[in-house]
């Protein structure tokens, strides 16, 4: 199984996700900056999404939905505020509107990503500041935990397709 750990820190108002992959820093590091393969594990496998907008670069605006099996078609956001490649990075998350105009409803979160390496293979910690108890609670009944888990459990399909080529 790729999560290692998982944490929920009502204290700290965080969400933290912990993977291990086998692979090198720099391999795993290109599953954030390209979006193609973005798209090939944000998302739970029955909600994979589609980044309309993606410019990996400090200040960039990415913009994206997500298809359910419905066809429904959640919209979401970021803003990259930080990059020290290939070991970090950081980015403002939220929800949008049917314009991807930044939904006021809820709050952003602010996702902060490393990556270090672990034996031979890459360890890659993702957490999720809220900016209260109710925006994560709220998180975590729309399923942000299981959503997690399950996109995360795509990489490695992802990071040996990579190998075959």
């Amino acid at each position: 199984m790729t999560v290692i750990s998982q944490n929920t820190d009502t204290q700290a108002l965080t969400l933290t996700f912990v993977a291990e992959f086998n692979a090198d820093v720099e391999r795993v590091w290109q599953i954030w900056e390209d979006p193609r393969q973005l798209e090939s594990w944000w998302g739970p496998p029955d909600w994979p999404a589609t980044f309309h907008q993606y410019d990996f670069a400090v200040g960039a605006l990415a913009k994206y939905y997500m298809t359910g099996p419905d066809g429904d078609r959640p919209r979401g956001w970021w803003r990259i505020t930080a990059i020290d490649a290939p070991n970090r990075f950081e980015f403002d998350d939220g929800f949008s509107d049917e314009n991807d105009e930044p939904d006021s409803t809820v709050g952003p979160g602010h996702a902060v990503v490393t990556l270090e390496r672990a034996g031979s293979g890459t360890r890659m910690t993702i957490t999720t500041q809220f900016t209260s108890e109710e925006q994560l609670t709220q998180m975590i009944q729309m399923g942000m935990e299981e959503g997690m888990n399950q996109a995360l459990g795509q990489i490695d399909a992802l990071l040996l397709e990579s190998v075959r080529r």
